[in-house]
């Protein structure tokens, strides 16, 4: 889960990582009052989960109160990137004397963390690691040493920084890597890491992003997620417990196995390459013991997007049986039904495996005018693609 700029300048400032007051607001005229408490002066930011703010204009320095409302009434509303502007972050603003750059982040290529720092962080830092990739220092950071002191000025000396912040900027690598480690982080990031006109370094900018496998050991991350921003199907499969990613697609697809699912979509692409370019509408997988209410579930999900022309249900019997992936189907069907909701989208469904016979006979003796069988993988993605493609 990425973070907003405001929650993770919050997450810092709980870490202990030097950063500037801010607040956050959603209307132009609460930002009177925000910059009021900050002085007056202040620079106001917009709050989106995209980089490139301030060359799109979602940056601006308000000189009072009053130039606050204007120029938070010109960022609200903004589209930066697909990302609508509906929160600004109103900071306090900084002498900068220099700007550097630091993060750490999961490197899974090396299977290990990654800390990076540089003497030229700011909004030209992506060009900077393109052009000049000597000027971004790499550190490789052990998973059971982490940084300490040690470690801090071994990554300062790599980045070169300069002798006069090279302790400060130690002390802010030491607690960076703390709060790194206890909000189970996959990145953190500071650009700008500012040396200030009268010496001190503070993190002028936050980027967070969390590990949502690690959500049942941090109960607070959930106060985090933005709703607002949230698919709807995703919110409502998330609700049920079902693992679902919404696609840009035609085509539900249903399986048991991360590894199964996604061969399912694999080969529903290649088929829909014959019918017009159909695609994959989603990734659901139901998970090695599926009832069949979580069946039912995550076709009631599926059946909802209006974008799905057809659902390919792919199932290789195991822990979870064929006849409770069939009786999944039949009641899913019954209860779409008995909420009044017209059930229009044709599934094609494939059950191999455990008790395979016996999920094809349940749904045989169901007869559901809209739930066709076929026994091979290929051919069902192919049967789903073509259906698809006829809505």
């Amino acid at each position: 889960m990425d973070l907003f700029e405001y929650q993770a300048r919050d997450l810092f400032a709980k870490h202990g990582v030097p950063v500037l007051a801010g607040e956050v607001v959603d209307t132009p005229e609460a930002a009177r009052g925000a910059a009021e408490r900050l002085g007056g002066r202040a620079v106001v930011k917009a709050q989106v989960k995209i980089g490139g703010r301030g060359k799109a204009g979602g940056v601006k320095l308000a000189a009072d109160p009053d130039d606050a409302v204007a120029k938070a009434g010109q960022i609200l509303g903004m589209d930066i990137k697909g990302h609508e502007v509906r929160k600004v972050m109103l900071a306090q603003t900084a002498d900068i004397a220099e700007e550097y750059y630091v993060s750490y982040l999961l490197d899974r290529a090396n299977r290990t963390f990654l800390a990076m720092a540089s003497v030229e962080g700011g909004m030209d830092i992506e060009q900077v690691a393109a052009t000049k990739p000597e000027a971004l220092a790499k550190i490789p950071v052990d998973a059971i040493q982490g940084v300490d002191k040690d470690k801090a000025r071994e990554i300062v000396a790599a980045a070169e920084f300069p002798q006069d912040v090279a302790d400060q900027i130690a002390d802010v690598l030491v607690t960076l890597w703390k709060a790194f480690v206890a909000e189970d982080a996959l990145l953190v990031e500071v650009n700008p890491l500012i040396k200030s006109g009268d010496g001190r370094v503070i993190a002028l900018d936050a980027k967070v992003s969390l590990d949502a496998n690690a959500d049942f050991r941090q109960p607070d991350h959930a106060a985090l997620e933005d709703k607002a921003a949230a698919d709807p199907l995703e919110a409502a499969a998330k609700a049920k417990g079902l693992n679902y990613v919404k696609l840009d697609g035609e085509v539900g697809i249903i399986g048991n196995g991360a590894g199964l699912v996604m061969s399912t979509l694999d080969v529903v692409a290649y088929a829909g390459e014959r019918h017009g370019s159909v695609k994959p509408a989603n990734f659901l997988d139901i998970g090695g013991g599926a009832s069949a209410e979580v069946m039912a579930n995550g076709l009631e999900i599926i059946l909802g997007d209006p974008s799905v022309k057809s659902v390919f249900v792919n199932v290789f019997g195991g822990i979870t049986a064929c006849d409770a992936v069939a009786n999944g189907i039949v009641k899913a069907l019954e209860l779409l039904k008995s909420k009044g909701e017209d059930v229009t989208k044709p599934l094609v469904v494939r059950l191999d495996g455990n008790n395979a016979e016996e999920g094809r006979r349940i749904l045989t003796e169901a007869n559901h005018p809209l739930v066709e069988q076929v026994d091979t993988m290929d051919g069902a993605a192919e049967r789903a693609a073509e259906l698809a493609a006829a809505k």
